[in-house]
This record gives C-alpha cells, structure tokens and sequence, in this order.
C-alpha cells in the first residue's frame, strides 16, 4: 500500500536547500551514477525547485544535465547560480523536446538515466531509493515508481499509481509509466535507439513501447518519486487530447504491430489486469477512484485511468 505525500511535505523539500556539498560532488562509486536530464525553455517560474528538488536528495553519484532552448527569462541566472553542481548545461535553439533530451542523453555517462521536466520535481528519498535498488538488482534494466500531480502553487491535487508492468497492457490500454518517475539503464539506448525526433507529445510512450518490445526487464517500486506539476503553461495541460496526440498514438500502434480488431478484448483483458495488480498491492481505493473517474468521463491519460 502506498504512503500518501502531504502537501507540507512537498513544499518543506523544495522551498529550501537542505544539500550537502560535500556529498554531492563526491561521485562515490559505491554508489550506481545517475543521469538526469532536464529539457527547459523559459521555466525560470519553475526551474529552481526542480534543481532543489534534485540537489536536496544528496544522491552521492549524480550528474545534472540541462539542456536549454534558449530561454529569453530568469533561466540562465538559475542555471548559474547551481552551476557547481551541474555536470553539463548548454543553451541554444533546438528542433523541440525528443531533440533537446537526445542531447542531453548524448552527454549522459551514468548507469541509469532519468529525464525529468523543468516544471516538475523529485520526491524526497527517490534517488537513494533507486539506487540502493539497482546496486542489488542490476539485471533490472527499467525502474519505475508513482507520482504525483501538483498545482504552480505546490500543492497536491491528484496521484497517479502504477502497478506491474505489462506489454500488452501498456500497448492497448495506455500509459502505465510516468517518465519522471523511470530510471533506465543507459545502454538501453544502443539497443533501442533514442527519442524520435519526428513525435512532439509521445516521444517517451514510444521509447518504452520500444523498450518492452526489446524484451528488457522492468520493475516496479510502490513509492512516490516525482511529482508533475500541472499548470496552463505546462505541455500536458495544453496538447492532452488534442488531433496531434491522437494522432501520434495511432501511428505509434500501427508502427509497432497493434492490431485494431484485437483492441476491444485486449483493453478489457488490461483492465483486468491493472485492476487485480492495485487490489493485490493494496491499492483498492486508487482503483474506486479510476473507475469514478471512468463513469464521469473524466478519464485522466496520464495516470492510465
């Protein structure tokens, strides 16, 4: 059963900096190095907390990359105010976001690699957590946990709880992975290649789509790691539903063999699933939840629901 997250704890890690220096730039090997890679454009409203928020995990084995696409507001100064602790940071015009994460995972050297939204934030504990996970697991190729969602203000208004992953039910029922909240390892890219530059608003759906078809390994861990903030200006708040979305998840099924006329049975047989998975690890009230939230019509997407 998952542990709820209160609003005082989200804003108590990310409105100060409690990070040690010493422990940060350390790069202990006993410790598996992580990767995460930060897309921005104009989120200097944002972009601090969500350093904060990585900062203040006091992973001893971090690499910060930030990629920019040459923001015109507070960004730079942020960047530079952290620049200490950032391995590698750039800022100029690029092709869009499958084009300024390729970039940042090209500058990648850990073991495991996150990306994580300019906007959004770690959870505290989420790096130590995966870690110590991966050093004893290292057959585990993606690592993945829940999430929260919050408000520009930083406070919680909703979850998104996973459970075992699944192919066909990540395939035919929908997204079943939040991608600030998965950790995969590096050298999945070599088998699978990177984002693909030609998606705006599936480019992660697509990868680990990719990734299951290539038959890695992924676990799942009943904690919350990260929390996307959902706010006017936030991708998800502005394309979610829109023809561009649709139609780039059309392409992406027909591309990867999804067969239309198996749909109906396989989305009930992922309902199932998904459903006997919550009760069996005491999430019975997130599935009450989502079946509300399916009787209302307000599917939420990006919870699976």
């Amino acid at each position: 059963m998952r542990k709820k997250i209160s609003d005082q704890a989200v804003k108590s890690f990310i409105l100060r900096s409690a990070f040690d220096k010493e422990i940060l730039l350390s790069k202990n090997p006993d410790f598996p190095k992580i990767s995460i890679v930060i897309p921005s454009f104009n989120d200097g409203k944002f972009l601090e907390k969500t350093i904060v928020s990585i900062l203040n995990q006091n992973y001893p084995n971090l690499e910060l990359i930030i990629i920019d696409g040459g923001s015109t507001d507070n960004t730079l100064e942020i960047i530079k105010k952290y620049e200490n602790y950032i391995s590698y940071w750039i800022s100029k015009k690029d092709k869009g976001l499958s084009d300024a994460l390729n970039n940042g995972f090209s500058q990648a050297t850990g073991e495991l690699v996150n990306e994580m939204d300019a906007d959004d934030i770690f959870l505290p504990n989420a790096l130590l957590t995966v870690g110590k996970f991966f050093k004893e697991n290292r057959y585990t190729d993606v690592i993945f946990g829940n999430m929260l969602n919050i408000d520009e203000n930083d406070n919680v208004i909703g979850e998104c709880v996973y459970t075992k992953f699944s192919r066909i039910v990540y395939q035919y029922e929908g997204v079943s992975i939040g991608s600030q909240s998965a950790f995969w390892k590096r050298e999945l890219f070599k088998k699978v290649g990177m984002y693909n530059l030609n998606l705006k608003l599936s480019m992660d759906y697509d990868f680990f789509l990719r990734v299951s078809l290539a038959k890695a390994k992924f676990q799942y861990l009943p904690y919350f790691f990260s929390a996307m903030r959902r706010h006017k200006g936030s991708l998800t708040e502005n394309f979610a539903y829109t023809p561009l979305y649709f139609q780039e998840i059309s392409e992406i099924g027909k591309r990867y063999g999804k067969k239309k006329w198996l749909t109906p049975l396989l989305k009930f047989y992922s309902m199932g699933y998904r459903i006997s998975n919550y009760l069996l690890q005491g999430d019975g009230d997130y599935v009450i939840g989502g079946l509300l939230r399916r009787v209302t019509k307000n599917k939420n997407i990006f919870s699976g629901k």
